[in-house]
């Protein structure tokens, strides 16, 4: 018996064993926290690459992005995550209190976080995709999510999405856990390089 190496299936098992591996590595190295945004940003110039008729090796290409990024990233990353965590608790707070004030300003205070993971999600893709200076990075991030209302609601939806079904459906944790961010990844940079090559000049 022989197995053709160009097979179809096989290639397939590859790319899924690939983006597994992925998965885990991002996941790794998002535990110290503060490299969260060096890891994330990694993760979208891989997949933005493979997205483009599958060019790059996703799997080894991830440790040198996530080098070379870590400083900008890191940066951008301190700069909208870390607010929009801070809103999101709020909105946590707010809502727990029995109030029409309270519930007007909890869902100001989610939108505003959803607003700024929106910018955060742009910024690390930028800092992926684009050599720019942190503060362009930053401005750029910060209007996006504005001039593009439908495509951000698409970048959004892939993590809401992830995290609504692991909670209302825990053993669904299980496929986060092993594919969930890197094919949301490589999803959501179809949606950020339209919006890039919109916005390019």
């Amino acid at each position: 018996m022989r197995i053709d190496p160009e097979s179809r299936a096989l290639s397939g098992l590859t790319t899924f064993l690939t983006f597994v591996a992925l998965n885990l590595l991002y996941l790794l190295l998002c535990v110290p926290i503060v490299t969260i945004g060096a890891a994330t940003s990694a993760l979208y110039e891989v997949t933005i690459r493979y997205s483009d008729d599958e060019s790059g090796h996703p799997l080894t290409d991830f440790l040198p992005a996530f080098r070379a990024n870590f400083g900008r990233a890191t940066l951008v990353m301190l700069c909208l995550l870390a607010p929009a965590a801070l809103l999101g608790f709020n909105s946590v707070f707010w809502f727990a209190m029995p109030s029409i004030l309270g519930g007007v300003a909890g869902i100001v205070a989610l939108l505003g976080a959803l607003y700024l993971f929106a910018a955060f999600l742009y910024g690390m893709a930028q800092v992926a995709y684009f050599r720019a200076a942190v503060r362009q990075t930053l401005k750029n991030s910060l209007l996006l999510p504005a001039a593009e209302p439908v495509r951000t609601l698409g970048v959004l939806l892939i993590p809401v999405t992830l995290v609504a079904f692991t909670i209302l459906f825990p053993p669904f944790g299980f496929i986060v856990l092993t594919v969930g961010f890197s094919v949301g990844a490589y999803a959501t940079a179809f949606l950020f390089r339209s919006v890039f090559r919109r916005h390019e000049s």
